[in-house]
């Protein structure tokens, strides 16, 4: 009888040590392009990690621009006082910075050169990582952006470099398309993913910029309407034998505007013109009610959008309740985490980052 008691509770406190284990797991990622001197108001403990956005290349080398980046990333550091756990990492690129990232990566002496750089840079700054936004290897991405498709082959090197140079102990994450395109032709997943802690799956601008019809650019599910969507993208990166737990959803914390969009669906899968985005924080005043914005919910993508019949404008996003449904997603089906872009679109109190981490912790099945 003793032994069957000593032989259970240690069950316990092992399955116990394991759940905790699993949780800490539950990544909550921000990028990070605003000022320096405003990050400090944000609840930097709902966060794991934090990344800037962005150092680009100098020649062959990772590059921070100017005093005031370099400022930035000092910042990032000194959050590790409110919040010990947190991992700064720096972002190479972004959807118009990766303009030589063909040329530099397509040899082994730029790789070499970039993945010291990278060594050196996280010495100095003394950060715990690099994320790679590299937009897009061997499809076209921002126009006149130099592709090829040695570009896949290449970014695997590149990755394998950088583990090699960096070593165990810095992370290493890429920013992902989240579109089929991207997943199909972009990234050889099986020999990428053995090298990396974690891709953010970029499931925003699913309708981008270039579009001509207006959709839910952050759906969490397909609709007979529009394919791409996060559900969509996670399902294929799964069927590429990508493990779930390395799998970090992506968010939008900010809205995309289209013009001249007629009522029809009130404005949903209409013709418009895309005119630029507005952050999460101005919601209220830009999309109220008494502006001329009236609220809709698609059931089927599980996501908002606002519609202004007299101006004609049509703005899609996600709002809190989508937000906290991409949360549960996460749960739901064992992945890595969320990421957003990005925190300075946030309100300091109430915001997203709030419901994310209000549902990590009460939905959790894990705790």
């Amino acid at each position: 009888m003793r032994f069957n008691i000593f032989f259970c509770f240690c069950i316990f406190i092992f399955s116990v040590n394991n759940l905790h284990a699993q949780s800490e797991k539950f990544r909550v990622v921000a990028y990070y392009a605003g000022r320096s001197t405003m990050v400090d108001s944000f609840p930097i403990e709902k966060l794991t990690h934090i990344i800037f956005s962005f150092a680009h290349l100098k020649g062959n080398e990772l590059h921070i621009n100017n005093a005031r980046d370099s400022a930035t990333v000092e910042e990032l550091i000194t959050l590790k006082r409110r919040n010990p756990k947190l991992k700064v990492l720096i972002s190479l690129g972004g959807w118009s910075g990766c303009a030589t990232c063909s040329d530099v990566f397509s040899s082994k002496k730029g790789r070499k050169d970039f993945a010291r750089s990278a060594r050196q840079l996280s010495n100095y700054f003394h950060t715990d990582g690099i994320d790679l936004d590299w937009e897009y290897p061997a499809i076209a991405g921002f126009p006149g952006h130099k592709y090829q498709s040695s570009d896949k082959e290449n970014f695997t090197q590149l990755v394998k470099q950088l583990r090699k140079t960096l070593g165990k102990k810095q992370e290493i994450s890429f920013a992902a398309g989240g579109f089929k395109q991207y997943i199909d032709s972009s990234i050889e997943w099986k020999k990428v993913m053995k090298k990396i802690n974690f891709v953010n799956l970029m499931s925003y601008d699913l309708v981008n910029g270039y579009a001509s019809v207006t959709g839910n650019h952050t759906a969490l599910y397909s609709t007979p309407q529009q394919f791409e969507s996060t559900d969509q993208a996670v399902n294929q990166l799964i069927n590429f034998k990508v493990p779930a737990n390395k799998i970090v959803i992506g968010a939008a914390f900010y809205g995309k505007v289209w013009e001249n969009v007629g009522d029809t669906a009130n404005g949903l899968y209409q013709n418009g013109k895309y005119i630029g985005n507005i952050m999460f924080r101005n919601f209220d005043t830009q999309m109220s009610v008494d502006s001329g914005f009236v609220y809709h919910w698609d059931d089927v993508a599980k996501a908002p959008y606002s519609y202004n019949s007299e101006k004609k404008l049509f703005v899609t996003y996600d709002d809190k309740k989508s937000i906290a449904l991409k949360t549960k997603y996460v749960i739901e089906h064992h992945l890595g985490g969320i990421m957003f872009w990005e925190l300075a679109y946030d309100a300091f109190s109430n915001g997203l980052l709030d419901v994310i981490d209000e549902v990590k912790k009460n939905d959790d099945p894990i705790k």
